[in-house]
């Protein structure tokens, strides 16, 4: 018999685990550097990111990539605007 994949599909309000806060990044990208370099950071320090300003941002929770999106702005706050969503086949 085979196995069917199951329906996890939450809507929120459903409790339990569709109730479940979770901490959701933008990541805007990523630099390498010595010890010595970061204990000399101090205000006004520029640290590169290996990302340009035309990339996406990439979407991660719990550490795993789930969508790509841009950056926009919200007033006097940052937010993305989701432009993809990755698909995982999940069993």
């Amino acid at each position: 018999m085979a196995e069917k994949p199951l329906n996890l599909r939450v809507e929120p309000g459903d409790g339990a685990i569709g109730d479940v806060d979770v901490e959701i990044y933008a990541v805007l990208g990523q630099s390498t550097m010595l010890v010595s370099q970061l204990l000399k950071i101090g205000r006004g320090a520029i640290i590169e990111l290996d990302q340009r300003t035309s990339d996406p941002v990439e979407i991660q929770v719990n550490q795993q990539a789930i969508a790509y999106g841009e950056i926009i702005t919200l007033d006097d706050k940052l937010g993305v605007t989701i432009t993809e969503v990755i698909k995982k086949n999940i069993y």
